[in-house]
């Protein structure tokens, strides 16, 4: 039942708590490389996020090739966390951010990603590929 979580909410999850709980704020520095160009790469706690997200991201593209009973489930709530951090970027102000918009694109591209390639899958499955088209 866990793989039917979808890994984006993790984010949300950290995210949610370093706002609300820790008050941390998220445009703060949170790592600085050197490069060997002589300049330092600095990211901020919500760049580091969002590329986490990217990360998960592309495991939910691949949870997403599986057809079982629990990809239907992880459709269902990949679809209530978008819903949900749509609400918290419209009406909490605290997440009213550029890189929080970006986690919301993020959830948004995962719903349509999921459906997208279940279906694809399941129609090539079930062999009506060339039949619809």
């Amino acid at each position: 039942m866990f793989r039917a979580i979808p890994l984006l909410a993790i984010v949300v999850v950290i995210w949610n708590v370093l706002v609300f709980v820790s008050g941390t704020p998220l445009d703060s520095e949170f790592i600085s490389l050197p490069l060997p160009s002589s300049v330092s790469l600095s990211m901020t706690s919500a760049e580091a996020l969002i590329g986490l997200g990217l990360i998960l991201l592309y495991l939910e593209v691949l949870k997403a090739t599986r057809t079982s009973t629990a990809s239907v489930v992880d459709h269902v709530l990949s679809m209530a966390l978008f819903v949900i951090v749509l609400l918290e970027f419209i009406l909490v102000p605290a997440l009213g951010t550029g890189a929080f918009a970006l986690l919301v694109l993020l959830t948004l591209l995962d719903v349509i990603a999921g459906f997208t390639i279940t279906i694809s899958t399941a129609r090539r499955d079930i062999g009506l590929g060339d039949q619809i088209r």
